[in-house]
């Protein structure tokens, strides 16, 4: 049993280190929010390509191109990081990848808004969005050391808590200072502001890692995985034997990531159409969706954290079906609504239960990953998300393309999420006490 269950680990104070590793996804609100979904990507696609349908089909397939190199990378490389130790190795490696972030997030600044920018763009955002995945992989695994017995579900909460939080600030800060129609500083040229903002946003980013950086850990690292000290190759070897050992020996924990796989596309569907939907579906203006992103966000934060005082009660499950079961419901119901007055309602909903779902998905993985294998397990995390990224996506266009109007796309979304909710209940419960790898330890 790793050291983290010992009796002791009930007096150890967490909250310094809990505050500093938690900063990490604060920080990393400047990738997500301002890159990757409200105002990069919107840049290339509406000023940089020649025309929007191609951009955004040059955008699809970077990210695409991506995703496709996380899922072949990002297991065998938590594999190798579990080799190579802990004790300090996974900050180090943590900070390296998000340089990686940090400059790519920098050098957008050179796009200008013409088409010949556009794959330097694309380039840029592709590095980026492989390397952040990598750099989950580490920051997961690092709850194995930071969360006490009892607390893992809240630890979770608090660090998605935390990005949520951190992208309101973000937001807010660059729509008055630069994007809003009368900015605090204005500037002459066409996507000035934005090449400004990315800037920014690697500001933000690089300065938020400092703290997870120089932190010290309150309990000690679980012991290295020397049988994945081999080269590359074997390492895709021996992750294969592991894979078939995984469905031997443990179906419960392939079930829970393949379960988790499918409503995670869901979850992450819920925000990626949650504009295009307001505004098309349900009227909303253009500074009407952005405040409800805001507030969106607001909410999430807030149900990340109870989701995770929640999980530490009941256990994991138990919370992510139920939020499951109220996504689907909303879903259900919007379907039908129409007007901003049921968007607002709806949307607050949705975005209530989607925060809690992610954080206490992490809290059961690292309830049940062997410890000193917590790299290569969220390695798989982050490539059985990948393989089923395509599904919310593709049944959005099927279904609106099939009834001919767009609101018939949250019948897609709210599909995914109830194959995900009827996929997770053959999956164990854990207890909502057990510390990091500690089912797995009872297996």
């Amino acid at each position: 049993m790793s050291s983290s269950t010992t009796p002791s680990a009930s007096t150890v104070r967490i909250g310094r280190p809990l505050a500093a590793w938690a900063t990490w996804d604060w920080g990393s609100a400047a990738f997500n929010h301002v890159v990757t979904t409200f105002v990069f990507t919107v840049y290339l696609t509406s000023s940089v390509a020649a025309d929007e349908a191609g951009g955004s089909a040059a955008l699809a397939t970077a990210i695409t191109v991506s995703g496709i190199l996380v899922a072949l990378v990002a297991p065998v490389y938590g594999q190798r990081s579990d080799a190579a130790g802990a004790e300090t190795g996974r900050q180090r490696r943590l900070g390296w990848l998000t340089t990686v972030i940090v400059v790519c997030t920098a050098l957008m600044a050179f796009v200008a808004p013409e088409p010949s920018y556009l794959w330097w763009g694309l380039l840029m955002l592709g590095i980026g969005t492989f390397a952040y995945e990598l750099a989950q992989v580490e920051y997961n695994a690092m709850i194995y050391r930071l969360a006490p017995p009892g607390r893992t579900g809240r630890v979770s909460g608090i660090g998605w808590a935390a990005g949520y939080v951190g992208g309101i600030v973000l937001l807010l800060l660059c729509f008055v200072l630069f994007l809003s129609d009368s900015p605090v500083i204005a500037f002459e040229g066409e996507g000035t502001a934005v090449r400004v903002v990315v800037v920014l946003a690697a500001l933000w980013f690089a300065l938020a890692t400092i703290p997870v950086l120089r932190m010290r850990f309150p309990f000690p690292a679980p012991p290295g995985d020397t049988e994945a000290a081999v080269g590359w190759a074997a390492s895709y070897r021996l992750l294969f034997r592991r894979l078939a050992r995984l469905y031997r020996d443990d179906r419960n924990l392939l079930g829970f990531l393949v379960s988790s796989a499918i409503y995670r596309d869901g979850l992450t569907a819920v925000f990626t159409f949650g504009g295009v939907l307001a505004s098309g579906t349900f009227g909303l203006t253009p500074g009407d969706v952005i405040i409800f992103a805001i507030v969106a966000n607001v909410v999430s934060a807030v149900g990340a954290i109870v989701g995770g005082w929640l999980d530490d009660r009941v256990g994991p499950k138990i919370v992510i079906m139920v939020c499951l079961a109220a996504l689907v419901v909303t879903a259900g119901g919007m379907l039908f609504a129409s007007g901003p007055t049921a968007f607002w309602i709806g949307g607050t909903f949705l975005s209530l239960f989607v925060g809690p779902a992610q954080a206490c998905s992490r809290s059961y993985l690292v309830r049940l990953v062997p410890p000193g294998r917590e790299g290569e397990l969220f390695g798989l995390y982050a490539t059985t998300g990948r393989a089923v990224s395509f599904l919310a996506p593709a049944l959005f266009a099927l279904f609106i393309t099939l009834f001919g109007a767009q609101r018939w796309g949250i019948l897609g979304i709210g599909i995914v999420l109830l194959l995900g909710l009827v996929t997770l209940i053959p999956v164990r419960s854990v207890a909502g006490s057990a510390a990091a790898g500690e089912e797995a330890v009872r297996t």
